[in-house]
């Protein structure tokens, strides 16, 4: 295929991924203070109780103007295909002090990741009084792009470095993570300029760089012992899936065994449109892991 026919399809796609009313969730419940701090929570639309929960990270770079808004078709999908789900907000990029750019900032040291570990720490309160028919015990967490580099670390959290004030002291009670053309590998990201050099927006240049990325890199956080799957788009242009090849051949190194499906003719915004067949293929990689 041309550079032009895949931007073309890209372009469609997008749209099409965009083009769906935002579904409004059953329940909202904050998990802090910040505006930002809060969790939507879809019920399964056939009403079955001891439904698995699928906790959903969504993308957009890290930057401020893309929100869970977004996603919450894709939310609604997995409700209607059964499962209980919890679309998490957090706090995104801005323009702080330490993080001044030309263009729009991604992500906040060290707000967002305060928010992932503090909405899944909150989590299982948060579902008794939302959702209490849901099970628990049976979470699954799922990440498209940026939140795919988030779904992966809030599963990771007991393998930090220690001191971090995220690290937790045993692997939290997660039945697997299914990551969405994650950001999953920041030296692979970087070297293809993923975003327009999001990661390093995220993390700070140079010295910052290096003293965060142990705490933050999915490459850098292996093995996790925690059942990992990942979905990705061949065509991909906004995630090349060399960042998944590079993050799954990281795994292996560590001894760990990743699930990569990589999906023909598919791009960045299929995975999570529920009217792509390929949003038919990541629910299924999440009821694998959650039944």
């Amino acid at each position: 295929m041309s550079d032009s026919a895949a931007r073309d399809r890209d372009a469609v796609e997008t749209e099409s991924a965009f083009s769906h009313p935002a579904v409004a969730p059953d329940a909202s419940a904050a998990y802090g203070d910040h505006p930002d701090q809060v969790i939507d929570f879809y019920a399964p639309r056939d009403g079955r109780a001891g439904a698995p929960v699928v906790v959903v990270l969504h993308g957009g770079a890290w930057r401020g103007p893309y929100d869970r808004r977004h996603v919450t078709p894709f939310a609604d999908f997995l409700a209607r295909r059964g499962f209980a789900v919890a679309n998490v907000e957090y706090r995104r990029g801005s323009e702080l002090p330490q993080q001044r750019g030309s263009g729009p900032v991604a992500g906040r040291w060290p707000e967002t990741f305060d928010d992932v570990a503090a909405a899944m720490d909150a989590l299982p309160g948060l579902l008794a009084v939302a959702l209490p028919d849901s099970d628990a015990r049976r979470i699954v967490v799922t990440g498209h792009s940026a939140g795919g580099q988030l779904a992966l670390w809030a599963a990771a959290r007991h393998v930090l470095p220690q001191g971090s004030p995220w690290r937790l002291a045993a692997a939290p009670p997660l039945r697997g993570v299914v990551a969405l053309a994650p950001i999953a590998d920041f030296a692979t990201a970087v070297e293809l300029d993923v975003c327009s050099g999001a990661v390093g927006q995220l993390l700070g240049r140079e010295a910052d760089f290096a003293a965060r990325s142990p705490y933050a890199d999915p490459a850098a956080l292996l093995p996790t012992g925690i059942a990992t799957a990942v979905v990705q788009g061949r065509t991909d242009l906004t995630v090349p899936h060399a960042v998944a090849e590079a993050f799954v051949d990281a795994a292996a190194k560590a001894g760990e065994t990743v699930g990569l499906t990589l999906l023909e003719e598919v791009g960045h915004f299929p995975l999570i449109d529920p009217a792509a067949d390929a949003c038919a293929v990541v629910a299924e990689e999440i009821a694998q892991l959650a039944w």
